[in-house]
């Protein structure tokens, strides 16, 4: 572990209590009495993971795990080596949700260290779907969906060139699994952790809460500098994830203490936790604000709705993430009653006000 001085910082209404300081690759920092914040890269827009290894006493668990690649397995072995023993083992790998940089090297951990995997069924079953995807070609399903949303061919080609890849972010995944429930009271780091459970941004997500330590580790469910990706994707084409995702942030305000210390998957450990759920619901209602007004002015497709959804026009690689939060606004209002869909001659919806 390495040696700091902190020096907390406060921006747009958060505390920083480990201010600018972050642990180095094979390094750790302790945020809490047996926690030790473990940070790992990923290569996306995204540079870095945040991941938790607790000290149980008679043995280790790890909550999240980063992506397989070399240089997180690496450090996983360097981090470990002078921890783990045969008296005191990894014991189990908690994952909030299975998002490849959270589950990525699960497996490959479990197997290496004979630990157990400790996740939500939904996001056990999920990620076991999405790597059975590997090697199949894209579904007529999924092609209907992105052209119905106005792509064009050339982005269904980078479509189908990419379909599959889900399972090569994840390292081969436990046939079975501890099944963590909402409410449900764990044992960890001489302390008791509560299961708070989200939805929105994936099916299952599991928080962790100690009320000893009023401690969160949030997973993706609250960061502190950026809004979680909440999507439609083509497998559930009319769901209504944006009411999910607002419910457990609404949930979450009525659950954890304001004052308590969250331990998210990006960005840094932050106090404030009831201004920013506010500030995350706060912010789709606005976005759901601007949408009402452009799809007053005439019928638009989903491509048409970036700029009013995000605030800028979006292309690229973030079209794919782009089109299913769009699609989880537009679904929202039309859950409720307020759209109204018609098709152009070439097979684009088309969504307006009732």
């Amino acid at each position: 572990m390495d040696g700091f001085e902190f020096a907390p910082t406060t921006r747009f209404g958060l505390t920083y209590p480990f201010g600018e300081v972050t642990p180095r690759l094979a390094r750790t920092i302790t945020v809490s009495p047996g926690i030790e914040w473990v940070r790992m890269p990923l290569p996306f827009s995204l540079k870095f993971i945040n991941l938790w290894l607790v000290d149980d006493g008679d043995g280790w668990t790890i909550v999240d795990t980063g992506l397989p690649l070399p240089e997180t397995k690496s450090a996983w072995r360097e981090i470990l080596e002078t921890r783990v023993t045969p008296e005191k083992p990894l014991k189990r790998v908690i994952i909030t949700h299975m998002h490849p940089d959270h589950v990525g090297s699960a497996g490959w951990l479990c197997h290496k260290y004979g630990a157990e995997l400790w996740m939500t069924r939904l996001e056990y079953i999920t990620c076991r779907m999405l790597v059975a995807d590997t090697g199949r070609q894209a579904p007529a399903a999924g092609l209907d969906f992105y052209r119905r949303a106005g792509w064009d061919e050339k982005a269904i080609e980078h479509y189908k060139s990419r379909f599959g890849g889900f399972g090569r972010g994840v390292s081969l995944m436990p046939d079975a699994y501890h099944r963590l429930s909402e409410g449900d009271t764990l044992r960890m780091g001489g302390t008791d952790w509560t299961v708070i459970i989200g939805a929105g941004h994936s099916p299952e997500h599991a928080c962790l809460f100690s009320a000893d330590r009023n401690v969160l580790i949030s997973g993706d469910q609250i960061l502190p500098r950026i809004s979680s990706n909440v999507s439609v994707h083509p497998t559930e084409p009319d769901a209504d994830p944006l009411e999910e995702w607002l419910e457990s942030c609404r949930k979450l305000l009525g659950l954890i203490p304001e004052d308590c210390l969250v331990l998210p998957a990006h960005n840094e450990p932050f106090v404030g936790a009831h201004p920013r759920l506010q500030h995350l619901i706060n912010g789709h209602e606005t976005a759901l604000t601007r949408l009402r007004q452009k799809l007053a002015k005439g019928p638009v497709n989903v491509l048409e709705t970036f700029v009013s959804v995000f605030g800028r026009a979006i292309d690229g690689e973030e079209l794919g993430m782009a089109t299913g939060e769009a699609l989880a606004h537009l679904n929202y209002l039309r859950q409720r009653g307020e759209l109204a869909l018609s098709e152009t001659s070439g097979g684009v919806t088309q969504y307006s006000l009732a």
